[in-house]
């Protein structure tokens, strides 16, 4: 079946330009790009009236599951967070974006999520999973994630990953803010147990993100071979060096410390919460703006979950990183096809060419000139066909 979206202003994340053009898709796929006349009378057509439509954006942190209200109840089933879970899905679409990667949920509700989505039991953004966390017994996550101590421990919990489905292993390197007793520059998993984690997905193809707030656990992680940090609070020149050599990859949720200061213990956060973050506030943004700069390859993700962090989120990010020094195509291309190539979809996804896929988010006014139009999106489309519409 084809589709043609007319009079759409275009954001070309690899010439980083916008120009005004048709779209013509068959079967979920881009198939021509331009002006374009003489075409059947019976192909379907959405006149876009000029408004801009960019490549899907990813967010690349989420965690499916998770209610971002510190004050609701919280699910007590299964089936409650699965419900949970989708919904949080819905919200995804409803800010474009069309692909998520979830770092961590209860109960592999994601792996479930991921082939419901696929085969069309449910309808969201394409999925990347990674099932439960691995961490320290009493460490950041342990609550929901798989408590491990040792490299044969963790070399086991990797394997029970792998089994389960996962396309990432998620592991914790340092502590965090939203856990109860824990320090966020405090190291937790050991090179040797994170090194065990990272052989066992390296064999299998699979790769290894990694929660890494403080200074010695990044050094760490990046010793282990791990191929994403996550949050990079406590950048150096020495671990950025060693990211740009060994090209690892930075997520940095510049959203979760924004959301916790924004609303406080005032709105429901936990008061430990704040503290932490208020002391590590300064130096996340600070990380971000010196491993961005030094060429650092940076994807986007909200941490989506955390406390007011919502699901529908993904362009406070973009927002965030303009304000920290980016422009607003950078920030555009961060969500696009730098994330897709994170997530090794680059030669289906990220950009609008032909032979893509047809996932689209289309906005009233223009983000690639003012990055505050990421707010105004009017459409998401995914494989040729409108999945959200306001």
């Amino acid at each position: 079946m084809k589709k043609l979206f007319k009079n759409a202003n275009v954001v070309d994340v690899i010439k980083k330009e916008t120009y005004m053009a048709d779209i013509l898709t068959e079967n979920g796929i881009i198939i021509q790009i331009g002006d374009l006349k003489g075409l059947p009378s019976n192909i379907r057509t959405l006149d876009l009236h000029g408004r801009t439509l960019m490549p899907g954006l990813f967010n690349c942190h989420v965690h499916i599951t998770s209610n971002p209200d510190p004050r609701a109840q919280k699910p007590t089933s299964q089936a409650a967070l699965t419900i949970q879970a989708i919904n949080n899905l819905a919200l995804h679409l409803s800010s474009g974006v069309t692909y998520v990667r979830d770092v961590g949920s209860a109960d592999f509700i994601d792996i479930e999520l991921r082939e419901a989505v696929n085969d069309g039991r449910v309808q969201g953004p394409d999925m990347q999973v990674s099932g439960r966390c691995i961490c320290m017994t009493g460490g950041h996550g342990w609550n929901t994630g798989r408590q491990a101590d040792g490299a044969d421990e963790c070399r086991k919990a990797a394997r029970e990953m792998l089994r389960a489905g996962a396309d990432w292993i998620k592991v914790m390197a340092t502590g965090g803010v939203m856990t109860k007793g824990v320090e966020p520059g405090a190291e937790q998993l050991s090179v040797e147990e994170m090194t065990a984690i990272a052989e066992e997905a390296h064999k299998k193809g699979v790769r290894v993100c990694t929660h890494a707030q403080g200074n010695t656990g990044i050094k760490n992680a990046l010793k282990a071979g791990i191929d994403c940090i996550e949050h990079g609070i406590y950048l150096d020149d020495e671990s950025i060096g060693t990211m740009l050599k060994q090209g690892s990859w930075l997520v940095p949720t510049l959203c979760a410390p924004h959301f916790i200061l924004k609303h406080g213990v005032k709105d429901g956060v936990p008061e430990y919460a704040v503290k932490k973050t208020e002391i590590v506030h300064d130096a996340h943004f600070a990380s971000f703006q010196k491993a961005y700069k030094a060429g650092v390859k940076c994807a986007c993700g909200t941490d989506a979950g955390t406390p007011y962090n919502p699901h529908n989120g993904t362009p406070n990010e973009l927002i965030l990183m303009v304000k920290s020094g980016l422009t607003p195509m950078q920030a555009i291309e961060t969500a696009t096809i730098n994330s897709a190539k994170l997530l090794n979809v680059s030669d289906s996804l990220g950009s609008v060419e032909v032979g893509k896929k047809a996932h689209f988010a289309i906005f009233d006014g223009d983000p690639s000139k003012d990055i505050n139009d990421i707010l105004k999106c009017r459409m998401t489309v995914k494989n040729g066909e409108v999945v959200y519409k306001k």
